[in-house]
């Protein structure tokens, strides 16, 4: 049920997200400011992903979990309140250091001129979210141990409502620079307001967390001992982009990074809803696990997480890839967005999608080595996911342009998944791959015949229904929804235990309503 109601409140994030693209390209199009309002947002995300927000929590909740079993609930409250007051006084310092230092930290892009002045001036703006992201990714950790997922969910909601309501304003505005400069300003607005949303969720859990720092306490140590490896572990996944976006700076620097991220976000969208919700939910579970030492209820999470993760994401990518194209003309093309810049970004996007399921299982086991508190294996791993993606990204960019960035990262997760595969089964035994690969073969069969009917559905809508908004809304509307209902229905005949979760899940839902 958690893992449903999360999945709900970040679909209708995720949906809320697609809007704000929606909009934003509409405002600002392919162009040079809206490729430097990506460069710029991507500079203070990379570093707050390296040391706040998901990587503090990482590497706060196996510790704060440890005390809550055994029993010291007053000093997990006081560990807390040492990590939070840490926190925001290393990400202050950050904060500074990165608007002092944003024109070396840009160096490495292709910019200049007006793209480069208008780069440092967002990236300037956008740099104090790293203060407001750490104590809202601690925040979340703490509530997610308490099994209290939906609140932090509910939070990107009124992120992205905000940044809409910004979106909206800059229509006001004649030009493109001014316009990407109010979008910066809405995101660090709503920045603000996501990390407030979540404060009140900590009432009544016991305790209240307050300025303190305290270091002779062990278990305040091992955060920080935990959090150099585990930040180096989430946060190479987005130098990994950084990287990326740095290098379709040679590519095209107005056109190449802002088609990328437009690809990214339509990629994100069932990531988002599925992957990271399965993931967010079974780590608190894992870490129990391991607390009390039952590996057994350890193998037996990652197995379904796993097997779920694979049901939800083979056919999303697949009918993602099939669609591609009227995907992107749907969200994207109008206003300041042509028919010229729609194949690029459509190629990207089906280059991202053939390594969706593959990056839902490289977060869910990355969790389940984080639990373990192995962070040191997790980082090495995330490591070589790096530089197989990037050493690929410079090869393949040149003979196939933007597209072949993306691609580089899907076969870098390809090389990923098996290594990491190997590294849990060292460590907990005995993994049950035949109840993980042989049902996942059978769902990849199942994936192919969704996209199958998905392209065919659309293509019949195409020829009966033309040109035109309606008719794109009709024909990808129809074609995902059949597939999918196809897909579910299919799976459920065939025996697959995951349909009727889903539509156990799907059920409860209607009868709540």
């Amino acid at each position: 049920m958690s893992a449903a109601l999360f999945s709900a409140a970040t679909g209708v994030s995720r949906v809320l997200g697609l809007v704000r693209e929606i909009i934003c390209a509409q405002l600002l199009g392919v162009s040079g400011p809206a490729s430097a309002f990506v460069v710029a947002n991507n500079v203070p995300n990379t570093t707050r992903s390296l040391v706040a927000d998901s990587a503090l929590g990482a590497s706060f909740v196996p510790v704060f979990n440890d005390l809550l079993v055994q029993g010291e609930r007053e000093r997990a409250w006081r560990v807390a309140s040492s990590a939070l007051t840490l926190a925001i006084l290393a990400l202050s310092a950050l904060t500074v250091l990165g608007i002092v230092f944003t024109r070396p930290l840009l160096s490495f892009a292709n910019l200049s001129g007006e793209q480069l002045e208008l780069t440092v001036t967002m990236t300037r703006i956008l740099f104090p979210i790293l203060i407001l992201l750490g104590i809202s990714g601690l925040v979340q950790a703490i509530l997610n141990s308490f099994d209290e997922f939906v609140l932090p969910a509910i939070a990107p909601v009124f992120w992205n409502a905000v940044i809409i309501g910004f979106l909206v304003y800059a229509f006001t505005a004649d030009d493109l620079e001014r316009r990407a400069l109010i979008l910066a300003i809405g995101t660090l607005v709503g920045t603000v307001v996501q990390t407030v949303v979540p404060l009140p969720g900590l009432r009544g859990k016991g305790a209240t967390l307050r300025p303190l720092v305290d270091l002779r306490d062990p278990a305040v140590r091992r955060i920080l001992v935990l959090l150099v490896p585990v930040a180096l572990g989430l946060g190479l996944a987005n130098v990994n982009l950084t990287v990326s976006t740095y290098i379709a700076t040679y590519v095209d620097p107005a056109y190449a990074p802002r088609a990328i991220d437009a690809a990214f976000r339509i990629y994100m969208l069932p990531q988002g809803i599925f992957s990271v919700a399965v993931s967010t939910v079974m780590f608190p579970l894992m870490a129990r696990a391991v607390a009390a030492r039952d590996l057994e209820r350890l193998r037996a999470a990652l197995a379904d997480g796993s097997r779920l993760i694979l049901y939800l994401l083979l056919p999303a990518s697949a009918v993602i890839a099939v669609l591609a194209t009227p995907i992107v003309e749907l969200l994207f093309q109008r206003g300041a967005w042509t028919a010229a810049d729609t194949p690029g970004v459509a190629h990207a996007v089906i280059a991202f999608s053939l390594g969706l399921a593959l990056n839902g299982l490289i977060l869910l086991f990355t969790r389940c080595l984080f639990a373990l508190q192995h962070v040191w294996v997790a980082t090495l791993l995330a490591l070589v996911t790096l530089v197989v993606g990037v050493v690929l990204s410079l090869l393949l960019y040149g003979p196939f342009g933007v597209w072949g960035i993306p691609l580089a990262n899907s076969i870098a997760n390809l090389v990923t998944v098996p290594l990491m595969w190997i590294a849990l089964r060292r460590r907990i035994g005995v993994l049950p791959a035949r109840a993980v690969l042989v049902p996942g073969l059978r769902m990849l069969v199942a994936a192919a015949a969704a996209a199958a009917i998905a392209y065919g559905i659309w293509r019949g809508a195409d020829a009966a229904l033309g040109d035109g908004l309606p008719a794109l809304i009709v024909g990808v509307g129809l074609a995902v929804g059949v597939s999918a209902l196809a897909y579910l229905a299919g799976t459920r005949a065939l025996g697959f235990p995951e349909a009727d979760r889903i539509i156990a899940l799907l059920r409860r839902r209607e009868a709540a309503a």
